[in-house]
């Protein structure tokens, strides 16, 4: 259990750290915007105490909102997305149920169900964000673009520190 805490802290660490030094300088065509740090609520354990991912979330958005100075608008996003969380994950269970060692990443339960779970919480979070940050829904067009093109980026960063950095499972690539 204790190593359990310590990888999900280094984890914290390094995801807030590459968000807070190198993403948040990393833009693409002034459009697309990297958030990597929502990848911690993201690789969770998929049975996580749900009181737990809440609070998790917000001190997850509420530290980046510290760096960005931001006035909540990550800590707001981050909780609306780990509050999902739990529906999404009972919406894509697969035919078997998870079991008692499956992470919500990729290399535990495979391509698709990670794509769809990872991007559709990442599209969440970002259409929350973007929203409030803009502060209604003037602009629609280019904060769509926005949205679109940040979930697209940050979810294929996501992909990419999976495949670097997890180890593959015992279920493997599916």
């Amino acid at each position: 259990m204790n190593n359990f805490r310590f990888i999900h802290l280094v984890q914290f660490v390094v995801l807030m750290s590459l968000q807070v030094l190198l993403m948040r300088n990393l833009v693409l065509f002034e459009t697309g915007f990297c958030f990597v740090y929502i990848g911690f609520i993201l690789f969770l354990p998929i049975e996580m105490d749900k009181v737990l991912l809440l609070l998790l979330g917000f001190i997850c958005g509420f530290t980046i909102d510290l760096f960005y100075d931001t006035s909540g608008v990550h800590a707001a996003a981050t909780v609306l997305m780990a509050y999902l969380r739990p529906s999404m994950l009972k919406l894509l269970t697969p035919r078997d149920g998870y079991e008692v060692s499956d992470h919500a990443s990729l290399p535990s339960m495979g391509w698709q169900w990670f794509l769809t779970y990872g991007l559709v919480l990442i599209f969440v979070h970002h259409f929350t964000m973007f929203f409030l940050e803009l502060n209604g829904f003037k602009l629609i067009g280019f904060t769509l673009a926005k949205i679109v093109a940040s979930t697209l980026f940050t979810g294929t960063v996501l992909v990419i520190f999976q495949m670097l950095f997890f180890e593959r499972r015992a279920r493997g690539f599916r």
